[in-house]
């Protein structure tokens, strides 16, 4: 592991009076940064403050075969004991405990150690068991609860009970759907529901729901698998064929942010707590754990100030993601932006690269591949202009650079990937020559060539101010909306010409469109063009194969837009954090067709349930597309005798309704009748109800409503 240094074996043979020439502390797999006290220039180092945790036995662990020593040792070996422990975890305050026999005023070879948390405990004895301190003391590590279990062990052997092998749930059954349909969760007042998207019969089909089910918000999987929640004890996975059940809780007291790694192997959680001391930062808590075992493979502990560089977004202060995984699906390496420093990690070991940080003064951002272990990075000019920015991409584990572009006069720069990695976009804010304004311009990698040539992009006028920038998924194109508000212009390009040269070339500007936001479809050759929050919801479905506007609409105050993961469908919605009007979301087919509309008081979030990549081969995923009226015809027959079933469904409606209006004219004829005595007693004997037989007279009837008396007195001569 990283950063563990052994400690001098002849120097601690010395002070206690044991053989430990064959001592190699760093045969212990510690998290790295565990280095027995001696501390690493290159490792975040903390100054941890103790935390409030549950109290119990599963944070004791049980260290046997210690060396016995007399009291005049005992000092030292508690010593060398605590430097390998406490590198583990926080031991509590009077935590290690090693009894001494009364008789002798020896140690008795074991120890006890508390630790603030199980995690913690479960931990050390996983990473200690074993342990040749020397020749004749290996480390037997027990947790302290499990003595009950060991002592419960019946003196005669018997044979264990073969159970039957019972299979675990299928947590893919939703991809087996016979319709094919995609699921999406939305949470609105203190409900969670998740629906199938039934678009045939323009309507939501329930698949589950549960009153409480997290604190604070639900979360999806990258690959869909599982459906995390959040509570104040921690955060927890649920998946299953339809009831959700609970597979796994991963325990982080006060958990106010998840994140899972892109093959959804690590799940890293977000504390932050306040100190006693108020000029003191919060403390900022970060583990990251295995998801389908729940242990903590790492944690990382510190201020919120020593967390707060770099990221898209987070709580009090601290950006969010704190970590970002690189390698795509494999999960093999994570990294975090520190001050004049990246530090990248890898899995196998969860422990810093070559035991040291990349060193890189200044930097202010960097990008992982969606799908290769490379990075960009982005270093801002130094020396007031006299070294130039600068973009460069490496790539891991040797951290070589494997290209490096100079940029001059730079205010600021942002980094857009393209979902296979092809291609990345570097959005460069440069300043004028008298340094009053700015003005936008592309730096573009193509990164699967040779050599990793760059393109620079200038829009028609390049005064523009850059309003959105997107990429085409696994495409080639890429859209940028920029100009003036409310009325911008949006321009698409494409990193291939006409003649496939491998240049860039404009495809379209579309002026004066009141959008400020850009949606690919997941599949590519669709975007919706939309103008949110203030611009009132205006949407427009847009073919960027034909060049063509498919459909106008608007979902009036829409806040949010998000696609199913097979761009067949689209939601808008307005929550409850931006409105506390029209709640709800709307279903649009890919063309701009509105399906169906869902309202909902206090909605506050709707997200799609992702699917995993397709086992389909590119060809074979070309074959389809080229051969799909073959295909279709199954379902175009399936879509017929659903909207025949919606037809009939419809009729038999109709019917009901005319039944309905029948049978209350005939109850209102039947009463009709009966009343008609009564009628002609009314009309004086009058036996007709037709009002034509009758004359109308007005008659004038005075009548007398009050009489009142006043008293009025003159006085003469005025």
């Amino acid at each position: 592991m990283a950063d563990v240094m052994p400690i001098d074996p002849d120097a601690r043979a010395a002070a206690i009076g044991i053989d430990l020439s064959h001592v190699d502390l760093s045969s212990i797999h510690l998290p790295p940064g565990n280095n027995f006290g001696v501390i690493s220039d290159d490792e975040d180092v903390y100054n941890e403050e103790q935390l409030d945790y549950e109290e119990g036995l599963g944070n004791i662990v049980v260290v046997d075969n210690l060396p016995v020593v007399p009291r005049e040792k005992f000092e030292k070996l508690e010593g060398v004991i605590r430097k390998i422990y406490s590198q583990i975890g926080v031991i509590k305050e009077d935590g290690l405990w090693m009894p001494i026999d009364p008789d002798t005023q020896k140690t008795l070879g074991y120890c006890f150690i508390e630790y603030n948390t199980p995690q913690e405990a479960e931990l050390a004895k996983e990473k200690t068991d074993g342990y040749k301190l020397d020749k004749s003391h290996v480390f037997a590590v027990n947790m302290f609860g499990d003595f009950d279990k060991y002592m419960g062990v019946p003196d005669q052997w018997a044979p264990p009970e073969i159970k039957p092998y019972v299979a675990g749930e299928n947590l893919q059954h939703w991809l087996t759907d016979e319709k094919a349909r995609d699921q999406f969760v939305i949470r609105n007042g203190s409900d969670t529901e998740v629906f199938w998207n039934d678009a045939r019969q323009l309507k939501p089909e329930l698949v589950y729901k549960r009153g409480y089910w997290t604190e604070s918000f639900v979360q999806w999987s990258p690959l869909g698998t599982y459906l995390a929640t959040v509570h104040r004890q921690g955060a927890a996975v649920w998946g299953g064929a339809s009831s959700f059940n609970r597979l796994m809780r991963y325990a982080h007291p006060q958990v106010k942010l998840i994140d899972f790694s892109p093959g959804e192997k690590y799940l890293l959680t977000y504390s932050s707590h306040e100190p006693s001391n108020p000029r003191d930062a919060n403390r900022v808590v970060i583990n990251i754990f295995d998801v389908r075992t729940g242990k903590v493979m790492r944690d990382f502990k510190g201020s919120a100030d020593e967390f707060a560089i770099g990221g898209a977004g987070g709580v009090a202060g601290v950006s969010w993601p704190i970590f970002r995984w690189g390698g795509g699906k494999e999960d093999k390496y994570f990294a975090k932006l520190g001050r004049n420093m990246i530090s990248v990690y890898e899995t196998e070991t969860f422990s810093l690269i070559d035991k040291k940080s990349l060193r890189i003064e200044n930097v202010m951002d960097f990008s992982w591949s969606p799908t290769d272990p490379i990075f960009a990075l982005f270093v801002p000019e130094l020396g007031g202009g006299n070294q130039p920015a600068r973009v460069s991409l490496i790539q891991v584990p040797g951290k070589e650079e494997l290209r490096q572009k100079n940029l001059f006069s730079v205010s600021d720069c942002k980094m857009y990937w393209q979902s296979n990695g092809d291609y990345l976009a570097v959005k460069v804010d440069r300043y004028t020559k008298t340094k009053k304004s700015t003005y936008t311009g592309f730096e573009l990698f193509r990164i699967k060539e040779r050599d990793i040539p760059i393109e620079v992009l200038e829009l028609d006028n390049k005064n523009d101010k850059i309003i959105a920038f997107a990429w085409e998924p696994k495409g080639h194109r890429f859209a940028v909306i920029h100009g003036d508000s409310p009325r911008p212009d949006i321009s698409f390009y494409s990193m291939r010409t006409a003649q496939n040269t491998g240049r860039v070339s404009k495809l379209t500007t579309l002026k004066a469109k009141q959008a400020n936001a850009l949606f690919w479809s997941p599949a590519g050759h669709y975007v919706i063009l939309a103008g949110l929050k203030g611009f009132n919801g205006q949407l427009e479905f847009y073919n960027v194969d034909e060049l063509e506007t498919m459909a106008t609409a608007e979902h009036f105050m829409a806040t949010d837009i998000e696609w199913d993961p097979t761009g067949r469908y689209v939601a808008t919605a307005v929550t409850a954090v931006h409105h506390e009007m029209e709640n709800g979301f709307n279903i649009w087919s890919f063309n701009g067709k509105l399906l169906y509309r869902i309202l909902k008081d206090h909605f506050f979030q709707f997200s799609w349930r992702p699917r995993p990549p397709s086992f389909l081969t590119p060809e074979k995923e070309e074959e389809i597309a080229k051969n799909l009226k073959k295909y279709s015809k199954k379902y175009e027959a399936e879509d017929q005798d659903v909207s025949l079933l919606l037809s009939e469904q419809d009729r038999e409606k109709r019917r009901m309704l005319k039944d309905e209006w029948e049978k209350w004219v005939s109850e209102w004829k039947r009463a009709h009748e009966e009343e008609k005595l009564e009628r002609e007693k009314l009309r004086d004997g009058e036996a007709s109800d037709e009002e034509e037989e009758y004359e109308a007279k007005e008659v004038e009837v005075e009548e007398l409503l009050d009489v009142s008396e006043e008293i009025l007195s003159f006085e003469f001569g005025q």
